[in-house]
């Protein structure tokens, strides 16, 4: 029972080492987003049939439509969020004279 428990974790973390998609805890909201989408897109350019779907579904040229969702892959989900640690620099400090 242990020894199953053991071995099915080992073998969910040398998924996520490899697989960057997969996640972990560690994983933001914003990084889970951004992976489901640059994989939603590649998997879209990467079947022709798709592709032209969507093409005529737009009314556009694949070859605009390709390269729309290629360029749509750099950020996805938009800019990231600001980190804490970027945070706790932008925040000025207030000093208190007494």
């Amino acid at each position: 029972m242990l020894a199953d428990k053991l071995r099915t974790q080992q073998e969910l973390e040398r998924l996520q080492a490899k697989y960057i998609g997969t996640g972990h805890p560690d994983t933001t909201s914003w990084e889970w987003k951004t992976n489901i989408h640059r994989d939603t897109y590649s998997s879209i350019v990467g079947h022709p049939p798709l592709l032209s779907y969507f093409a005529l579904a737009q009314n556009e040229p694949v070859a605009k439509v390709r390269a729309d969702m290629i360029r749509k892959m750099l950020q996805p989900a938009g800019p990231p969020p600001p980190r804490e640690d970027d945070m706790a620099v932008a925040i000025p400090q207030t000093r208190n004279d007494s």
